[in-house]
């Protein structure tokens, strides 16, 4: 984070209390399962203490202070990764693919999530989505959105950009935009379009990010609407875009689905449908989706800090099964999951904390299956 010259001297303290409370459950881990001597052990888990403490001292002074305290964090950090690695030396090193490329087996497993912030309305806005914008002609300066919902949870009036993390992080140089259109946490951001439901009806629409105005409206053939079937736990997100390597897709589902899912590849430029694809997955049992180099994997909720992503349907050669990957979280409701093929991060707006995770693939190319 330090090599991106990002600065954290504006950031909450409770996003460092929450790192802190993540590596004390590491430590406890480590303790559990350690062979031989823990004594490095042990004495990890006595500066971790000794920085919980030093946390409550620091948040009564100047926040200034907040970027060494942040360095003494990466420091644990490392001592705590190095311990790991020591328990699994022949661990094979998995290399990434490159970035937007889908030379893999699919996705394998997910990181712990990365705090980013809590987003720019407030505690009360538990409800929206985030993320950063994908195009495949220049994948690499993607702007950052927010858009939280209204306290309704229904409702999307307002997003933000920001050219950069760091502005997103320090709440600067911010474009602030108003809508009154937009309905549920489904919004997902492709080539400077942000694509939403049509607020009360069936359709989707296209506003282009520039001149925020409505490119197009377009009907979504058979979609049900207004919590006909909505995600679990997250109400009035019938209709879900999502964005990967091939580009726009709609998640949904028809009375002649039964409510079971059904993916759409999206037209991005005139939102006609391509194709479509009919799932045996019963939406309102799923909490959240998200694609994958033409995969769908849906997640189901397994505690108030767990989900797992257990669902996946390939598009390129229609096959579905189920999977176990666990995915931590930090509060209890996942509102909305978007990914980026360039970064191959999952962006997750859980409970109005704005999160991010990191994708980990199969290295086994395949031409069709990416599961």
């Amino acid at each position: 984070m330090e090599k991106d010259s990002i600065s954290y001297t504006e950031l909450d303290f409770e996003l460092i209390k929450i790192e802190v409370s993540e590596m004390k459950k590491l430590i406890i881990r480590l303790k559990e399962n350690f062979v031989g001597s823990t004594e490095i052990v042990d004495q990890l888990e006595e500066e971790i203490r000794n920085m919980s403490l030093l946390v409550e001292d620091l948040e009564t002074l100047d926040k200034n202070n907040v970027l060494a305290i942040r360095r003494e964090i990466a420091a644990l950090k490392n001592k705590l990764k190095e311990c790991e690695t020591s328990k699994e030396e022949n661990y094979p090193v998995i290399l990434p693919p490159a970035p937007g490329s889908c030379s893999h087996g699919g996705v394998m497993n997910i990181s712990k999530p990365s705090v980013v912030q809590l987003n720019w309305r407030g505690f009360s806005f538990l409800y929206g989505a985030w993320g950063r914008d994908y195009s495949p002609q220049n994948p690499k300066t993607g702007q950052y959105w927010v858009a939280p919902l209204e306290t309704n949870g229904r409702t999307l009036q307002y997003y933000r950009l920001h050219d950069t993390l760091d502005d997103l992080l320090l709440y600067s140089n911010a474009r602030s935009s108003q809508i009154g259109y937009g309905q549920g946490s489904g919004t997902a951001v492709y080539n400077n379009n942000m694509y939403v439901n049509w607020y009360n009806t069936g359709n989707i629409a296209k506003i282009n990010l520039t001149t925020n105005r409505v490119a197009v409206t377009r009907a979504l053939p058979n979609a049900a609407y207004n919590n006909r079937f909505s995600y679990a736990n997250v109400a009035w997100q019938d209709i879900d875009f999502a964005v990967d390597e091939h580009g726009l897709w709609v998640i949904y589902a028809t009375e002649a689905s039964t409510g079971n899912i059904v993916i759409s590849k999206l037209n991005d430029t005139t939102l006609e449908v391509l194709n479509t694809w009919f799932t045996k997955q019963y939406k309102p049992s799923v909490s959240n989706a998200f694609m994958v180099c033409g995969v769908l994997y849906a997640t189901r909720t397994l505690n108030t800090r767990t989900e797992e992503i257990f669902y996946y349907y390939d598009t390129n050669t229609g096959k579905e099964g189920h999977l176990s990957i666990t995915m931590n979280k930090v509060k209890e409701r996942v509102q909305s999951i978007n990914y980026h093929p360039f970064d191959q991060k999952l962006y997750v707006y859980n409970d109005g904390y704005l999160l991010n995770y990191n994708l980990i693939f199969l290295q086994q190319p395949q031409e069709t299956a990416r599961h």
